[in-house]
């Protein structure tokens, strides 16, 4: 349930005022109230906590998780998430505006995380990075967009794609978080790999079917499938 739907008078059951317990009765208007992990605990309330928890994540968290946290329903926690981006992006809930923040939560690979905006990516890249970018190689971005697009998928058919041996690219890509293994081929028993959630965290898309459609532009690529672990 919407905490816009505790309106003076009424409580979260449906019942008059008067019959909610003594925790109930003492909040007030606009405040959350607490649920099985006291959310409401501290100042904020539910809010207050989802953010205080987003502030600390170095990768996007599912509602499902930070419902766990805070000990509200996914429903309200999602409501809630949406409010508070809404409110970072300079709106109130009645429609009112508000200075817009240096940060904005977004919903990401299959979570949410704090980052931030865009606009500002000038500086903090001058503050954060200062010119000391560790850039991926031309041979790393290749093999990248190969596993990318034909995951998941072995060494072997990405060496054969690219006409070159890529272990020691696959180990840096893995190292960075961009890739990982994903189980093994039944046939050949080569080692499979697939992009992670970072990696669709950095590109800012939710999933690998928002990547650019490149057919059209790479002629032959329908014989991609010819390349067969089993026949190298």
């Amino acid at each position: 349930m919407s905490t816009e739907d505790l309106r003076p008078g009424t409580a979260a059951d449906g019942n008059p005022a008067g019959d909610s317990g003594p925790a109930e009765a003492a909040a007030g208007p606009g405040e959350d109230t607490a649920g099985p992990g006291e959310a409401a605990a501290g100042p904020g309330g539910a809010r207050g906590a989802l953010e205080a928890v987003l502030m600390v994540v170095d990768e996007p968290v599912a509602e499902e998780q930070l419902a766990a946290v805070v000990g509200l329903p996914t429903a309200q926690v999602r409501e809630l998430l949406h409010e508070l981006a809404r409110e970072y992006d300079g709106y109130t809930r009645d429609g009112g505006t508000l200075p817009v923040r240096g940060f904005e939560l977004r919903q990401l690979a299959g979570g949410w995380r704090v980052y931030s905006r865009a606009a500002y990516s000038g500086i903090v890249s001058q503050f954060v990075v200062d010119g000391q970018t560790a850039r991926l190689t031309q041979a790393a971005l290749e093999t990248l967009a190969v596993i990318a697009y034909r995951q998941p998928v072995s060494r072997a058919r990405v060496s054969a794609i690219r006409g070159v041996n890529v272990d020691s690219v696959v180990r840096t890509l893995a190292q960075r978080g961009l890739i990982e293994e994903v189980g093994t081929d039944p046939v050949s028993g080569a080692f499979l790999y697939r992009t992670t959630a970072y990696f669709l965290e950095r590109l800012g898309i939710g999933s690998v079917d928002e990547l650019p459609q490149i057919a059209q532009h790479l002629p032959g690529l329908e014989n991609l499938h010819d390349f067969d672990d089993a026949s190298l």
